[in-house]
């Protein structure tokens, strides 16, 4: 008799009930059991391995459980997917079309206990089309009512949950002043008034020793408590909650809570922060010449190896997409002739490259003892902090505003930085920096993958992302309490983070081994970071993944 392995997979949108000694997923996994049972003698045997996802909805395959079946099921540990409901395997017909591919792949084949249909005749897919049809749209439906509530209410002024804003405590479907945390939001905004910039607002705030408001959990920990981080700070000054009205997607409404700041001071300071940004954008940007910020920020700044300089160019795929290169100038000059030592670069490519040689020559200690004309100890160590916390809070576009010039040899680069530049940064005077420090070497070499031009900094370059090799091992350690029966409600308590967090950096366990490799080396496309990962989808099968990174 052939053996048939079964694996029981449970699925359950929300958490409630699952911290119950007998919950929804035990019941779905009890009527699965007793259905292999009954089929013991077709061969069949039910897997000790648990496939539960509680908390997750069945709109998307990005559930642990679900990755780990699908895995087990190309590796030929499962022969059989057994389910209480085909709507707990998934509610989208796309992602249901991507999940039989993997089976059929596999010889592998799904059963639900409650519906039963056969897939080998052309009338039992159609019954399937139409359940999962009517499962969509039940899930489309359900979710159109809630967003449809929740605009309603809050074109209403109510507040309708969610993280509670600093000075503030909830009231019902309203908010009430807090105080003194109410206190710390008018010193935020005060400083702004007084300074003008969120960085001297963060450094007078941190003097002043404010910090962000205590949360108490159900467990008796506290959440909290620390210093304002820049992204919090702009996050305060921006939110109009603190004018007494209320956000929804891009419009804002009055609401019925109190406001902590004047509606028309608000409004002024709105104008003030985009007026800096843009002021802040244009500064960082700006080239030699005096030329207005462009969609190229090293224009005017690249030089090859013989002198030429290198120009901007575009092409459109048949798409429309538009692609940025720097090319020699003698190219765009003489176009019929060959130019066999031209340069043609991908833009994106050579700027992330760049960038990327910038922190690694700015945030190594002896570039700082080097580069200062007065190295005292104290000195080096405000510089070396200041340099750490410029280059974490801004955007490659911004860390290239300190070039001055990039000459392109073979095999290396040769960057020299802005003093002015250097200088504005640091709040200090241009004649604080060594001239000849200002001007350093990072090696790179060329990939071709197809048409495709990768840049890769390369020896002591390479640049190891701390951060997302963190997120990297807390991913498999959530992971790892996963399956020891944890939800991440329960790990985000303990690990004193948040639940979607812990949903995020769980996903990161699923990287394929190339992948993980190259984070590890430091050679991943200077693309891929921990926000990179978070705001983008990431298939489930590996060589999907790697084809994704490569287009990085």
């Amino acid at each position: 008799m052939t053996r048939t392995r079964c694996a029981i997979y449970t699925r359950k949108s929300s958490e409630d009930g699952l911290e119950q000694e007998f919950n929804s997923l035990d019941a779905q996994r009890e009527a699965c059991e007793a259905y292999i049972l009954s089929q013991k003698h077709e061969g069949w045997i039910c897997l000790a391995e648990n496939y539960d996802d509680g908390g997750l909805s069945g709109g998307a395959l990005d559930r642990p459980a679900l990755k780990r079946l699908l895995t087990d099921v190309r590796t030929g540990k499962v022969d059989q997917i057994v389910v209480y409901k085909i709507d707990r395997l998934t509610r989208s017909l796309a992602d249901f079309s991507k999940i039989v591919d993997v089976l059929d792949a596999a010889d592998a084949s799904f059963v639900s206990v409650t519906q039963s249909f056969n897939t080998a005749t052309s009338m039992g897919r159609l019954t399937l089309n139409m359940l999962l049809s009517f499962a969509q749209f039940e899930r489309e439906v359900t979710a159109e009512r809630i967003r449809d509530k929740i605009s309603a209410s809050k074109r209403k002024g109510l507040w309708m949950g969610g993280n509670v804003p600093l000075g503030y405590r909830p009231d019902g479907r309203t908010l009430t002043i807090h105080e003194p945390e109410a206190d710390t939001v008018r010193q935020l905004y005060s400083l702004y008034q007084e300074h003008k910039r969120i960085r001297l607002v963060k450094k007078h705030a941190d003097r002043r020793k404010l910090r962000t408001g205590i949360r108490h959990k159900a467990d008796g920990t506290n959440r909290g408590g620390g210093p304002f981080s820049f992204g919090h700070i702009h996050h305060i000054l921006t939110n109009p909650i603190y004018a007494g009205r209320i956000r929804h997607k891009t419009k804002v409404y009055d609401g019925q809570h109190p406001s902590l700041i004047e509606p028309e001071l608000w409004a002024a300071l709105q104008v003030d922060l985009q007026a800096n940004a843009r002021s802040s954008r244009q500064g960082r940007l700006r080239s030699r010449g005096g030329r207005k910020t462009t969609a190229s920020p090293l224009i005017g700044k690249l030089f090859d190896e013989t002198g030429d300089r290198l120009t901007p160019s575009h092409t459109k795929t048949g798409k429309g997409k538009r692609l940025r290169y720097y090319i020699s100038h003698r190219l765009t000059r003489d176009p019929r002739s060959q130019h066999p030592s031209a340069w043609r670069l991908p833009a994106p490519e050579l700027e992330a490259a760049i960038g990327q040689a910038i922190c690694g020559h700015l945030l190594n200690p002896e570039t700082v003892a080097n580069t200062l004309t007065e190295a005292d100890a104290s000195r080096i160590a405000r510089t070396q902090t200041l340099f750490d916390q410029y280059l974490s809070t801004v955007d490659h576009l911004a860390i290239l505003g300190l070039v001055a010039r990039v000459d392109l040899q073979a095999g290396f680069l040769v960057i020299a930085l802005d003093r002015a530049a250097l200088a504005e940064m640091l709040e200090t005077q241009p004649d604080a920096f060594v001239s000849n420090s200002l001007l350093f070497t990072a090696p790179f070499q060329m990939r071709r993958r197809g048409v495709e031009t990768k840049l890769v900094i390369g020896g002591q370059q390479k640049h190891r992302d701390e951060t997302l090799l963190r997120n990297l091992a807390k991913g498999h350690r959530y992971f790892g309490m996963i399956m020891t029966g944890q939800s991440y409600a329960q790990i985000a308590e303990a690990e004193n983070t948040s639940k979607r967090m812990v949903q995020h950096l769980t996903e990161l366990a699923f990287l394929a081994p190339e992948i993980v490799e190259q984070i590890c080396e430091g050679i991943q496309p200077p693309g891929l970071t921990t926000e990179w990962l978070k705001r983008h989808k990431i298939p489930v099968l590996w060589f999907e993944q790697c084809a994704l990174i490569t287009q990085l």
